[in-house]
Formats: structure tokens, C-alpha cells, sequence
């Protein structure tokens, strides 16, 4: 006589980068180094002393940096990193509008850091004209390595916006009231990562 058959969980095995905890840390630390770009100097304006005088003018020229060759970028980067953070407790429709919404931060970033490749006398005429009073002069304008960097950064950020979509299928406890409704249903936990966790004790739950 044979005993009951063995009922096995069938659930499959979450794949590392799927994790919720993974992927919302790759988002937020690509939005704040697109962010810790713009701190940084984009470009090096070298400033005509006899058109705009002794007092603008030095060795080390004019530091402009992205936050000022490209105003867009800082605040789209805050906003890509919000939309990170929230996409670890939203839903499955909100989880889709948060994935369109960090993929037009991200497509911003690109474009807003590949316009100061592109022109980068156009980029420094602000910082020049508050600095000297003249726009237009006679300038030399050096791009450092940081837009770049912003235009890669920016590309990523697209691309792990676009892993929430496949990744979201395996995070089966959204919220900490998703997570306590599918444990009522099922009779049984599902595995937590660390953001579940904080979910739990956030409400007075041991996750252990």
C-alpha cells in the first residue's frame, strides 16, 4: 500500500536579476550616478582676457557644471529615482506606469546629455553670460568625460526600467497587504526578499 503522494511547490526559482531588492537597487544607484554626474564639470570654457577682461579669465577657465550645461538632467534623475523606489511596492498597472515613467527620465537624461555633446559652446552660453555679462564671444569650450558618462548611465536606467516588466511576475508580494492576503489564500509564506522584509516589520512582523 502506497502512502499520499508527496505535493511539492511547483513556484518557480526567482532568477537574481528578477529580484525586487536587486532591481531596485540597480535603479536607484544608476539614478544617482546620473545625478552625481551633474555635480561634477561638464565643461571647461577658456575666456578671451582681452574681450572679457583680467578678472573672468584664469588658467583652470570656466567650470560649468551639468547641472548648469544641462538643467534637465538633475531633475530628471531625482525623478527616475523615485520612480525606482516606488515600483518595490507598487501594483501590477502601477508597476506598468512606473516603468513609462523612468523610461522618459531615462530617454531625457540621453537626450539632454547628448545635446551638450553635440553643441557645448550652445550648453555654456548661460554659465558665460552670468559670469561675464557677454554672450557670444570668442570662446573655447572642452567637454570632460562626464556627459558621457550621464548618456551612459541614462541608457542603463532605460534598460533596467524595461527588466521591471518581466521582473514583476516573480514578485509575488507586492505590499504588505498584497503579501498578507496571499499568505491568508495560500496557507502558506511566500519568500521574502529584503524590502518584503521591511514591509513586515514595518506593520510588527518577525519576517524570521
Amino acid at each position: 500500500m502506497t502512502g499520499p503522494a508527496m505535493v511539492k511547490s511547483t513556484s518557480p526559482a526567482v532568477p537574481r536579476w528578477a529580484r525586487k531588492s536587486t532591481l531596485v537597487l540597480v535603479i536607484a544607484a544608476l539614478a544617482l550616478a546620473v545625478f552625481g554626474t551633474t555635480t561634477q564639470t561638464w565643461l571647461t570654457v577658456q575666456l578671451d582676457p582681452s574681450q572679457l577682461g583680467q578678472a573672468v579669465s584664469s588658467q583652470n577657465g570656466l567650470q560649468v557644471q551639468g547641472s548648469k550645461a544641462a538643467t534637465t538632467v538633475t531633475a530628471l534623475a531625482l525623478v527616475a529615482l523615485a520612480g525606482g523606489l516606488a515600483a518595490s511596492i507598487a501594483g501590477r498597472v502601477a508597476r506598468w506606469i512606473i516603468t513609462a515613467i523612468i523610461l522618459l527620465a531615462a530617454a531625457g537624461i540621453v537626450a539632454a546629455a547628448a545635446t551638450v555633446l553635440a553643441d557645448p559652446l550652445a550648453a555654456a552660453q548661460g554659465s558665460i553670460a552670468a559670469a561675464t555679462g557677454i554672450s557670444g564671444s570668442n570662446v573655447q569650450v572642452a567637454l570632460t568625460a562626464f556627459p558621457v558618462l550621464a548618456v551612459v548611465a541614462g541608457s542603463l536606467l532605460g534598460l533596467g526600467a524595461l527588466a521591471i516588466v518581466p521582473a514583476g511576475r516573480y514578485w509575488k508580494s507586492r505590499t504588505k497587504y498584497d503579501a498578507a492576503a496571499s499568505a491568508g489564500a495560500s496557507g502558506t509564506a511566500q519568500p521574502a526578499d529584503e524590502i518584503d522584509s521591511w514591509d513586515r516589520l514595518s506593520r510588527g512582523d518577525d519576517p524570521t
